[in-house]
């Protein structure tokens, strides 16, 4: 049998003590790898704009398109999708659209491709007044290293007694826009005492804590936030790791040119762990607050698979209506079958086997 080692950081970091290989090394490559994967998706975006438009001129003429994609969404996204939630999005979502609103711009090249808008049109229903529901997702990076997706909650104009979130929606956006103006009011430099909660804060997550959140419905989706990472904050964890990179460069360069020099082989902080600590709290504090967490994968899973594979899931809720009508067709054959007298000179192995009904 071969021989199994168990490779525990001491082990590893021996075995760069004896190469040239250090863990920063390895680092810039996975970043390089980060950067090729976003100008990949740029140019993708870019070069798929003129698709995207003749798909939706063309999928306008086709009556209840995106209800039929949705009825046969991946499970990422259908997880998230309740009855009463499924009962207004196939009555009255008439469009559906993903942009990257970041590099849709004049100057398109400086924004970042992975910022996107999920924008979902209805008709008249008895849910909402609104007829548009747009969420816009930022790419954003914070001080300690953390990169993703960011938003702000959208407001729904449910109807009396037709909000589908038992109110929490409307305290999620009561709460962000006090937040805001108290912001505002203090300064934008202002940082709330460790702990600290507004009134509205405090009652949403009161409300969060009395609420069963397992079975909430998808609209709920519109107040997800995540990290509040500013565009200020990210612009400067940007440009601070771009610093750091041409440091690490520069370091890495000259440990060639004297190679008499020893490699460390422990990783670098580079202050990176100094400036992550004590940034956790407000985190901690947000995520408490937050009403839909998986909000930012479901906005990855619309923008990388139903956004592009509309049609393929189109398609496939045809063929599924198709294998309905045949295995109904099927069921009034062996019903006008049983009416019939039997013919037992026919080979009990030759007779076509009967289909079995689909469960609805």
């Amino acid at each position: 049998m071969p021989q199994k080692f168990a490779f525990t950081t001491a082990a590893m970091a021996a075995a760069l003590e004896e190469t040239t290989v250090s863990y920063e090394d390895l680092a810039d490559i996975e970043r390089d790898f980060d950067d090729a994967e976003t100008d990949i998706i740029r140019k993708q975006v870019l070069l798929t704009v003129p698709l995207y438009s003749r798909r939706s001129k063309t999928i306008s003429q086709i009556p209840n398109f995106w209800p039929l994609v949705l009825e046969q969404a991946p499970p990422d996204i259908d997880q998230y999708i309740q009855p009463s939630d499924s009962a207004l999005l196939l009555s009255s979502l008439q469009n559906l659209s993903v942009s990257h609103f970041e590099i849709d711009s004049e100057d398109g090249s400086r924004g970042d491709p992975r910022s996107v808008s999920i924008r979902f049109e209805f008709a008249e229903n008895e849910y909402f007044e609104d007829t548009v529901l747009e969420k816009k997702f930022w790419y954003r990076r914070s001080r300690d290293g953390w990169a993703g997706l960011v938003s702000e909650p959208v407001p729904i104009k449910w109807k009396k007694d037709r909000d589908l979130t038992g109110g929490l929606l409307d305290m999620v956006v009561k709460a962000w826009e006090a937040d805001r103006s108290s912001a505002k009011s203090t300064g934008s430099g202002a940082v709330k005492p460790k702990g600290g909660l507004s009134p509205e804060q405090k009652a949403l997550k009161k409300k969060i804590e009395n609420t069963g959140m397992g079975g909430l419905s998808f609209f709920a989706w519109f107040g997800f936030i995540g990290r509040q990472v500013s565009a200020e904050e990210s612009a400067a964890a940007t440009a601070l790791e771009r610093q750091k990179r041409a440091q690490r460069e520069a370091r890495k360069n000259s440990k060639r040119k004297s190679m008499e020099r020893s490699r460390s082989s422990t990783p670098s902080s580079d202050g990176e762990e100094e400036e992550a600590a004590g940034e956790g709290s407000d985190d901690d504090v947000g995520m408490s607050l937050e009403i839909f967490p998986d909000g930012d994968d479901l906005a990855v899973a619309f923008t990388e698979d139903l956004w592009p594979g509309a049609i393929k899931y189109f398609t496939q809720a045809q063929e599924q209506d198709a294998l309905s009508d045949a295995d109904f067709e099927s069921d009034d054959d062996e019903d006008e079958d049983l009416h019939e007298p039997a013919d037992d000179s026919e080979d009990e192995d030759e007779r076509p086997a009967k289909k079995k009904q689909r469960s609805e």
